[in-house]
């Protein structure tokens, strides 16, 4: 059982492309990105980093390729990891070109950056010949000085112009495997930038509102642009920003996909703040099992109400629902129905029990 969506979003239909074996865009599902912050060429430090990002729900991890060896450090990494692997490139075509000998599966460039021509063009057949597609990244902090000089200051226009301008360099070369994104830190812009380009362009658009910030000012900012732009059907992948750990960058991400019904995956928990009406602890009760439920990717929907003004009606829409009780008896329903009263003491270890059976139902049912 899950709760019947509201409202279904329309995304808007781009071309598909493919990051290694993951594909973007076209009706795939929205994926979620982080980045590492290891030095590459830490390799086992790296490798481990991944790892757990990958842990967390990330579908594609990216990891910055800034001199020679970490370029040639992406060759150990991508053998140790299973998710695919973007190299972050700045200026340097030769990093571009090494990364995707490397094994890379995507390359974040800019590619007005890059230099000539003839230099663009080698780059563009490294991606040719590694099956390697790229992510033209343009950043409000990082414009071209032609299009600052004519627009001033970053804008929405500012970002499109730059984003079609570096997209053709690589249509001039016949390159089509491409994402495109448009960052800003500041929401407003970010978010109007992204609606300008989506008008103009059907390549799948990577999502993110850059340098956002710390953890909790971060996800509101990341969560109110991405949000918006995700609800009007904009978007093919995301990546939320955050001065912290990476692994919270994905918990996020998926957060915002669960919560606007793009995204199955884990136990959704629907929890009320409590009051003076809980029958238990319900702020703690909650941090519990989000940590003794992490391990669950199946989709699986937990109400955790403190008292019976919302509980029943919760509980009827979730797979598992506990609801507080008097005296430290609570209600445990199973599928929206009445299934048995469980002491306070034994309650969270008899929810997770019941969600891990209900887990093991939907997997076996497949």
């Amino acid at each position: 059982m899950s709760i019947r969506p509201f409202r279904n979003i329309k995304r808007r239909k781009t071309r598909e492309i493919d990051v290694g074996k993951v594909k973007v865009g076209g009706e795939n599902p929205i994926t979620v990105q982080s980045m590492t912050n290891t030095l590459t060429t830490d390799i086992k430090a790296t490798i481990n980093q991944i790892n757990e990002i990958s842990a967390e729900g990330a579908d594609i991890v990216r990891v910055s390729c800034p001199d020679e060896s970490s370029t040639k450090a992406l060759k150990e990494i991508i053998k140790s990891v299973d998710v695919p692997i973007v190299a972050d490139i700045h200026f340097h075509y030769k990093r571009a070109i090494e990364a995707a000998e490397n094994g890379a599966s995507c390359l974040r460039i800019n590619p007005g950056n890059i230099g000539s021509k003839s230099k663009i063009k080698e780059v563009v057949k490294a991606a040719i010949d590694h099956n390697c597609s790229i992510r033209v990244g343009v950043n409000a902090g990082s414009l071209e000085k032609d299009i600052l000089e004519k627009y001033k200051e970053p804008c929405p226009e500012a970002l499109v112009e730059s984003a079609l301008r570096n997209i053709k360099i690589l249509e001039d070369e016949d390159f089509q495997n491409l994402k495109v994104s448009v960052k800003s830190s500041d929401v407003f812009l970010s978010v109007e930038a992204y609606r300008q380009l989506s008008k103009s362009t059907n390549y799948p658009l990577h999502l993110g509102i850059t340098e956002a910030g710390g953890f909790i000012p971060g996800s509101i900012k990341s969560s109110i642009g991405l949000g918006t732009l995700l609800l009007e059907g904009i978007g093919d992948t995301i990546r939320i920003s955050l001065s912290d750990n990476p692994v919270e960058e994905v918990r996020i991400g998926n957060e915002v996909l669960k919560s606007l019904n793009l995204r199955e995956r884990g136990v959704k928990i629907i929890s009320c703040p409590s009051c003076a009406r809980q029958g238990f602890d319900v702020i703690e009760t909650v941090k519990i099992l989000e940590k003794k439920l992490s391990h669950i990717k199946t989709p699986i929907t937990l109400s955790v109400i403190g008292c019976v003004v919302n509980g029943p009606g919760e509980a009827a829409l979730t797979d598992v629902g506990i609801t507080g009780g008097k005296k430290g008896n609570n209600m445990l329903y199973l599928s929206g129905v009445q299934s048995e009263k469980v002491l306070t003491t034994d309650m969270i270890e008899k929810v997770v029990s019941e969600v891990e059976k209900k887990a093991s139902e939907f997997d076996n049912s497949k």
